[in-house]
């Protein structure tokens, strides 16, 4: 019987820190079944990515073509909806079953998309991203509640790998097919072509289904939660988003939604953790000082991921002058990252340890920003890539380990509620990156733009007219570009004291044993003996 998450209590492994757990059964064996549900997989986690850094690349071309001020919103709807409908999505899997949450979530990310490719104004384009947050924050979760279904945590760091490297490969054709688009003047068809991509999906994630019928599964959903998380993520975004572009950061059209957002998740937390029969967050992923502190490193990682993906193009197309496409073909220096997921993941399986490469993954990140906040204006492409490798590769090795600390304490029943969680924090902590990340880089250059430029242009609106610096007289347009180096640096600069943060936090995780065993209610009932392979 598949049970539900209150009927679950927390095992807490009674083993000193590090220690290798030796598994007594066999591995189990990988059929045609699982490897066509493991493709499928992928095939989604590329579609979410390759959106992703596509559409970043391309951004400053399609505020200008649109005659947008709010580039910040393009992102920023997305995060918004993906972070909001995380945790529903979640419920959705553990109620309904994998596959009919996930084909929901691909017919969202598919409708949102051709939204956005027909979009004829800002105000339709943020619409269309919003929907389409709302399937791509599913595809993150349920891919990864998916994953944990089929493989053990003891031999996941393979599997996990693998998702990296396609997400990697996804966000590093991005940049690239973006920049070819935008060049092109054809960037709608970024969003058109995701349309097609995921047909394969219906026929391929065959997954057991839970007992019960419509309305006995409707009666399950935690919908005073799902309102709260969903309008007080709304209102914090909102307060984020506005913070320091649209109204200072101390006025009331800012303060009131952040403050009522912030009050609201603490109020959804404190109501999961208290009243709700069937919690999207069950407050016993909370009750150990590991999983905890990989949540914290979470949000943390995201943050600094997403401002790394949304801004990094800037020093190439502001400061160097490059072009989009040649921008996404710089980008190709953080290839690194899907070398670090793989060589991670398989270090994880074959040592049982995880903490050694988060620590690791924590220092190169906070070093390497370090050494990008000293980037000039001037400065060689080269020392731009030879700072970003190291960057990716720190990158790759923390994203991989994350989801240890947070399941290595739990029973593996509780692993959709606490993958959910987990990708709750990272799109709400993308809000921040996005949004926190614009703010810096607005305020800098309100601040060292030469005045002639202000006046002229408008900092307000400086996202959309970086293609129209070209156009500049070269005195001004040197000015211009060393204003905006100044500003990535006091960016770079916060991302590196956020990564300092999470590696102190590294340092209160436990060393716990990796699991060996499946949830018996969703793994594949005809593959789970044989010999191994």
């Amino acid at each position: 019987m598949f049970p539900t998450s209150n009927d679950l209590t927390l095992h807490q492994p009674s083993v000193n820190d590090d220690t290798i757990f030796q598994s007594n059964l066999a591995p189990i064996k990988k059929g045609a079944k699982f490897w066509l549900i493991f493709a499928s997989m992928c095939t989604c986690l590329f579609l979410s990515a390759l959106e992703l850094s596509s559409v970043s690349t391309a951004l400053p071309t399609i505020a200008h073509a649109l005659h947008a001020s709010q580039f910040t919103w393009v992102g920023s709807a997305y995060s918004l909806a993906s972070t909001a409908f995380l945790p529903m999505s979640g419920g959705l899997a553990q109620t309904f079953g994998r596959r009919p949450a996930t084909l929901l979530t691909i017919g969202l990310f598919a409708l949102g998309s051709g939204i956005c490719g027909g979009a004829n104004s800002m105000n339709m384009l943020i619409a269309g991203r919003t929907i389409q947050g709302l399937g791509g924050g599913g595809i993150q979760s349920l891919t990864g509640i998916i994953l944990a279904d089929l493989v053990t945590l003891q031999e996941r760091g393979l599997y996990i790998g693998l998702y990296g490297i396609i997400w990697c490969l996804a966000s590093l054709i991005g940049p690239i097919v973006g920049g070819s688009l935008a060049e092109l003047g054809q960037w709608r068809w970024l969003f058109c072509k995701y349309c097609i991509l995921a047909q394969n999906i219906f026929f391929l994630l065959d997954l057991p289904v839970p007992p019960g019928t419509y309305r006995e599964k409707i009666m399950r959903m935690d919908w005073i939660g799902n309102f709260l998380v969903i309008a007080s993520t709304t209102a914090s975004t909102i307060g984020l988003t506005w913070g320091g572009t649209t109204y200072p950061w101390g006025s009331v059209n800012v303060l009131i939604p952040l403050v009522l957002g912030l009050v609201g998740l603490g109020t959804f937390i404190a109501y999961e953790a208290t009243l709700a029969k069937y919690p999207l967050v069950p407050f016993s992923l909370m009750t150990n000082v590991t999983s905890v502190s990989g949540y914290i490193q979470t949000f943390f990682s995201a943050f600094t991921t997403l401002a790394v993906i949304y801004y990094l193009q800037i020093y190439l197309q502001a400061c160097k002058g490059v072009s989009p496409i040649a921008s996404g073909v710089y980008s190709l220096s953080l290839a690194s990252y899907a070398l670090a997921t793989i060589i991670t993941g398989i270090s994880i399986k074959a040592t049982a340890r995880y903490r050694p490469q988060a620590w690791i993954g924590w220092i190169l990140t906070v070093i390497s920003f370090g050494l990008l906040s000293t980037l000039l204006a001037t400065d060689p492409l080269g020392k731009f890539i030879a700072y970003v490798i190291p960057l990716g590769w720190g990158m790759g090795m923390v994203t991989v380990t994350l989801a240890y600390p947070i399941q290595a304490p739990i029973p593996v029943a509780q692993n959709a509620p606490a993958l959910a969680f987990m990708w709750f924090l990272r799109s709400f902590a993308s809000v921040w990156g996005i949004a926190v990340g614009g703010t810096v880089l607005q305020n800098e250059l309100a601040k060292k733009l030469p005045a002639a430029f202000v006046n002229l242009q408008g900092a307000s609106i400086i996202y959309a007219l970086i293609p129209e610096l070209s156009k500049l007289p070269p005195q001004t347009l040197s000015e211009v570009q060393t204003a905006f180096a100044n500003g990535l640096a006091a960016l770079w600069r916060v991302l590196a004291a956020l990564s300092g943060v999470g590696l102190l936090v590294s340092l209160f995780m436990r060393g716990l044993p990796l699991h060996n065993t499946l949830d018996e209610d969703w793994a594949l009932k005809n593959e789970k003996a044989g010999p191994s392979v």
